[in-house]
């Protein structure tokens, strides 16, 4: 993709950015500051390029001139300019030792003179303006990858419990069918809880297929084997259902569920994770690779330090990812002795996305009937809540409700009046 970036854009990444992660691919960059180096090095550890096998050297564009003359260049360079030499002229050098098929990608100077036209003649790819960080190399290099593959790069939402039982599952199923139906995304659900998940009974469904049969399979699973496990739940929503069976032990290595995301990935624009509360390699795996995290907490202490301790791991295993998301549910619970929401916030240093109240009769009749919150009150707050949240982890940001009018409550006690006086004649003349 030829693309050329905006500088101010490059300075300020958007909270709700999609950066969809590479391929197998192998990367080389060659830099002229220790700055570009850094920031390359450290690209290399970010979860989007993790399965790239990237090399940064010193030298810029003369050394790799020198070094393809005797080597075959990889898919993706990356070229630092300082602005000292003709950088359209080393292109040309540089164009006769690349082979066919190979991206190129140059940090400039703002002492180029090069137009962006000549740029892209001569098969650069992408060209970004330094001095660069970290994230604006993630970025350039899958948005060659995201953009020219002509395929959907589906965003990955995982979901967890700060501890068991707060709900997390039932918030997943919810904002996942919300995302389906209201931002009008196919996506997919997939129970990671193989053993107890209650994906099949919150959405009504019994299929003898899913997420174990994939992830169990001796052979990679492709997109029309995941095709006949998924089971339909509405004309948007699909779900990978976890066994719920107690018939064998489901013990995974790290990197055990990474075929079925990265398939999935390639044919559906969302892909909702629901995450038991379990720490082990995967599940960790699964967090960190994930776009965006929900944790789902509840006003006690325990949850209180599971969820500081988490968002502390997450966000340090993701510099360069937005910070995971937490949400306060069953708030208001009766008789329950609870931490204000208030002080919840002030220990984790930053607000809940959603604060959900306890309603044990509402969530209990959708339970049982197999249904969602908006299936069984389609004004209830909290089915607004689960938009909010839909809309944030989609990225489509806030929904910002409308001010209310310091007049409204004026207005309506003048309509009020005037509707008592039209119907005093009537009631004198009954």
């Amino acid at each position: 993709m030829m693309s050329g970036h905006d500088e101010e854009a490059d300075d300020i990444r958007h909270p709700e950015e999609h950066i969809a992660p590479v391929p197998r691919i192998s990367v080389q960059a060659y830099c002229e500051t220790e700055k570009t180096l850094a920031a390359i090095t450290a690209a290399g550890e970010d979860r989007r390029l993790a399965k790239a096998h990237l090399t940064a050297k010193d030298g810029g564009l003369a050394a790799a001139i020198e070094a393809y003359e005797t080597m075959p260049t990889p898919n993706v360079i990356v070229i630092e300019s300082d602005g000292t030499r003709d950088i359209l002229e080393g292109l040309d050098d540089l164009a006769g030792v690349c082979d066919p098929g190979t991206r190129v990608v140059v940090i400039g100077n703002p002492n180029d003179t090069a137009p962006y036209r000549e740029l892209v003649r001569r098969g650069v790819n992408d060209y970004v303006v330094g001095p660069v960080e970290t994230i604006d190399v993630v970025r350039s290099i899958c948005s060659l990858f995201s953009a020219s593959e002509a395929i959907i790069t589906g965003r990955v939402i995982a979901v967890v419990g700060a501890k068991g039982g707060v709900g997390s599952s039932t918030v997943a199923h919810n904002v996942a069918w919300t995302i389906a139906r209201d931002l009008s995304l196919d996506s997919v659900v997939i129970d990671l809880d193989l053993a107890f998940g209650t994906a099949g009974l919150d959405y009504n469904q019994d299929p003898l297929q899913g997420i174990a049969n994939a992830v169990l399979s001796q052979d990679r699973p492709d997109t029309a084997l995941l095709e006949r496990l998924l089971a339909k739940c509405t004309d948007r929503l699909s779900l990978l259902a976890a066994p719920a069976t107690l018939d064998r032990v489901y013990d995974f290595g790290a990197e055990a569920f990474d075929a079925v995301f990265d398939t999935l990935r390639m044919t559906t624009p969302c892909i909702v994770l629901d995450v038991p509360h379990q720490w082990s390699a995967w599940t960790r795996r699964a967090l960190v690779s994930a776009d965006d995290i929900l944790i789902v907490a509840e006003p006690d202490l325990a949850n209180l330090r599971n969820t500081k301790n988490m968002l502390g791991v997450l966000k340090a295993a993701r510099p360069n990812d937005r910070p995971p998301l937490y949400c306060i549910n069953q708030v208001g619970m009766h008789k329950r002795q609870e931490i204000e929401v208030k002080a919840f916030a002030k220990t984790m240093e930053s607000q809940p996305i959603a604060v959900i109240p306890f309603d044990s009769k509402l969530f209990s009749t959708a339970a049982n009937n197999g249904q969602m919150i908006a299936e069984i009150s389609k004004s209830h707050r909290i089915t607004e809540t689960f938009q909010d949240i839909a809309n944030r982890l989609a990225g489509r940001g806030e929904v910002r409700k409308p001010k209310r009018s310091l007049l409204g409550p004026l207005l309506k006690k003048l309509k009020a009046r005037t509707a008592r006086r039209e119907s005093a004649p009537h009631r004198k003349a009954s």
